[in-house]
């Protein structure tokens, strides 16, 4: 059951934990460390595409110095284009509703001592609006529009429920350039079973990050990322894990998958030959269900290192390159 509307309009405002004004990156993301901010909320609960909850719980216990994090710096980064157009979003957004937007300059933090983890940055406030508070830019690129094709992505949904409860507003505009041409605004209202059930998720995330107790792993590549990183030496130690049924299934489900996806990738071979063999020196061939591209790619340069060290040797000494070893995961029955 959700909060009354009376029960609602008694929640406190929240608490502005710190200015974000002056604040350089690196004290800001340490602060983001203090607690699960609304751009971690979906992380925090397994929801976002792009971290898992073990990358998000390595950051949070301070282990992400080795992990590959996005450039805010780079134009080729999709995080710096979103920076850039962040501004221009909320003014389109502003022209086209007539609502007057404001920055908000803080880390907010829920006023409910019990929830002290959940933080808050903001984009915008939207200034004296009964219907919507908030304001959430963001930008999508082709691949990221996809997600968007029913509407504003689950993960999104929750970053703005997570706003939501921490500030104690009612509603909230996300107003999203899309491939750089379309502008769309969604209202997103507060939803009470929603929220209640976002802060009791992410309080169980919150416990691994208090008891410094890694999250389970959940198959993507996230989470694959995260236990290279977390674990990236071995030590010559064998465990036997014959005693524990749940780890032995496991290894023989592993065991069956690989078998039927070798027989899979033969059978994907035997195919695509089958129709390789048909078109021969044909650029494209159509089915009615879609179509294939078989093009030769043009002709490229590189440096025949082989080669070369073999006919100056001495190249090596002047610059070497060390190339970190990682671990191999291979499996014997």
């Amino acid at each position: 059951m959700g909060m009354s509307a009376k029960a609602i309009q008694k929640q406190r405002p929240a608490l502005r934990l710190v200015s974000t004004k002056d604040l350089s990156r690196d004290e800001w993301l340490k602060v983001r460390k203090k607690g699960i901010g609304s751009s971690d909320a979906s992380a925090a609960i397994g929801m976002n595409p792009y971290q898992s909850q073990l990358e998000l719980w390595m950051v949070k216990t301070g282990r992400d110095a080795g992990l590959p994090k996005p450039n805010s710096d780079d134009p080729k980064s999709p995080v710096y284009w979103g920076h850039v157009l962040e501004p221009i979003v909320a003014e389109q957004y502003s022209q086209q509703t007539g609502r007057k937007v404001r920055r908000v300059n803080a880390v907010l933090q829920h006023s409910d001592p019990d929830k002290h983890w959940m933080l808050a940055n903001l984009d915008y406030s939207v200034a004296a609006d009964d219907e919507v508070q908030i304001l959430e830019c963001k930008t999508a690129g082709e691949f990221g529009s996809q997600l968007w094709k029913d509407g504003v992505p689950d993960y999104i949904q929750c970053q703005v429920q997570h706003q939501l409860a921490v500030t104690g507003k009612q509603a909230a505009d996300v107003c999203v350039l899309l491939c750089g041409q379309e502008l769309k605004i969604y209202r997103i209202e507060r939803n009470e079973e929603l929220i209640d059930a976002l802060i009791t998720l992410e309080r169980q995330f919150w416990d691994f990050v208090e008891t410094d107790t890694p999250p389970p792993a959940d198959g993507t590549d996230s989470a694959d990322r995260a236990l290279r990183h977390l674990y990236p030496v071995d030590q010559g130690e064998t465990l036997d894990f014959s005693q524990s049924k749940e780890l032995s299934q496991a290894f023989d489900e592993l065991l069956a998958i690989r078998s039927e996806m070798e027989t899979l990738k033969s059978t994907e071979s035997h195919l695509k030959q089958r129709i390789q063999s048909q078109m021969g020196e044909a650029s494209k061939a159509t089915f009615p269900s879609g179509s294939v591209s078989w093009k030769r790619s043009k002709d490229s340069v590189a440096l025949n290192t082989k080669k070369l060290l073999k006919e100056q040797p001495e190249l090596l000494e002047h610059y070497p390159l060390t190339r970190p070893g990682s671990r191999r995961f291979l499996m014997q029955a």
